[in-house]
């Protein structure tokens, strides 16, 4: 029997039947079976830092703990196999090994690398793509309890279509049991922050974008001030820097210079809205916040850039692409804030994060993706029984009940 399961920030609690931490391929396939043959579902779990219920269930809860670590690295494709379980941090270190790294990271260090594939997890950087785009390949233990290859490790006949839908699936196509990542030659970064009047910011931020290998920046309601973070390699840092007081100035390597350190759990929201250098979703937000909530928010809003991808259910898919998250601490209410902000953020074309908080399902979300049909279609024929799917997952999807 398992225990309740919370997430990372508390605010989804669960209690499954079983709690299972298969440790081979095989191990998942049995699972799987099992719960096809008994009319179950399961659901597969890495971090718990999602805060939308997508990984609960009422029979079975996976965990790939067991399954981590680097398999196999080639330097001179620029590709390493790592198991679905393996998190962020363990990932930086075991490639750097081999002198290999990941192409860029997120904001946090902690997940899964299967999870925070299947969600959607992007650092910023306007060439740099969410992580689920180097996604060259892998295994997936699909709903008849059969271990399908795709992409890369498909061979000559893969199916690219079961490519760009597993790379990004909230895991409702199957279980992965591996994946072939696009990796690049081991990398240090400078990482500046510097704390600024965000009126600079909105004067600068086109060039910011524009010179940096990956630029970020925090409002802070209260104040008015922001906080920006640039990240370049060593000796590549571009001439403009923003006027005021650089808070940290440090070089190492790259997976421990990206990711902050997040002692206080929180509630986010956040949505990936068209690229746009004048900042005019923004500019909305911010005038909303200090208007409306600016009493009861004290938290930051963060802005970040990703550039396209082809995934199905990417919410960088086609377009360049930048993000605005809005921040809560969890002991705090959120949803009015929430609820308030989204319609803005629908306003100019945006889509949520599939990891957190947002109110959107199925035909509105089909509207947002140019191929939300086919992903279904290929979803459907990996597991036709729905034994990956959830309440949560059929009201998303705009599926019936089971």
């Amino acid at each position: 029997m398992a225990e309740t399961y919370t997430n990372w920030s508390g605010s989804i609690r669960f209690t499954p039947r079983r709690y299972a931490a298969p440790g081979s391929s095989r191990a998942v396939q049995r699972l799987v079976r099992r719960a096809r043959r008994r009319g179950e579902t399961l659901r597969p779990v890495g971090s718990g830092h999602s805060s939308t219920p997508i990984l609960t269930t009422e029979d079975t809860l996976v965990s790939l703990d067991k399954l981590t670590g680097v398999v196999a690295a080639d330097p001179g494709q620029s590709r390493a196999q790592v198991l679905p379980g393996t998190k962020l941090r363990v990932l930086g270190a075991e490639l750097a090994e081999h002198g290999l790294a990941m192409e860029n990271l997120g904001d946090v260090d902690y997940q899964a690398i299967a999870g925070a594939l299947s969600t959607g997890t992007h650092g910023s950087g306007i060439t740099l793509g969410n992580l689920s785009s180097t996604v060259l390949g892998g295994r997936l233990v699909n709903g008849l309890g059969e271990e399908v290859p795709f992409g890369v490790d498909a061979g000559e006949d893969a199916d690219h279509d079961l490519l760009r839908a597993a790379q990004l699936s909230l895991g409702t196509l199957g279980i992965l049991t591996s994946l072939t990542l696009r990796v690049e030659e081991f990398y240090q970064l400078h990482r500046q922050n510097w704390i600024t009047h965000i009126d600079w910011v909105l004067e600068h931020f086109e060039q910011l974008v524009e010179t940096n290998r990956s630029m970020d920046f925090y409002w802070y309601p209260r104040s008015d001030m922001a906080q920006v973070r640039m990240l370049n390699k060593p000796g590549q840092e571009p001439d403009l820097v923003p006027p005021g007081r650089l808070k940290t100035d440090i070089i190492g390597p790259s997976y421990e210079v990206i990711p902050n350190d997040r002692h206080l759990p929180f509630e986010e929201m956040e949505y990936m809205l068209p690229f746009d250098t004048e900042l005019e979703a923004f500019r909305e937000v911010r005038q909303r916040v200090k208007t409306k909530h600016r009493a009861r928010v004290g938290w930051r809003v963060l802005v970040r850039t990703i550039a396209p991808d082809t995934a199905m259910l990417s919410n960088a898919q086609q377009r360049r692409t930048m993000t605005i998250a809005l921040l809560q601490n969890n002991t705090l209410p959120f949803k009015e804030y929430f609820d308030d902000m989204e319609p803005l953020f629908r306003t100019f074309g945006g889509r949520p994060h599939w990891g957190k908080k947002h109110t959107l399902k199925g035909n509105e979300l089909a509207e947002l993706y140019p191929e939300w049909e086919e992903f279904h279609r290929i979803r459907r024929r990996m597991d036709p029984d729905g034994v990956f799917m959830n309440d949560y997952l059929r009201e998303l999807f705009g599926e019936k009940e089971k």
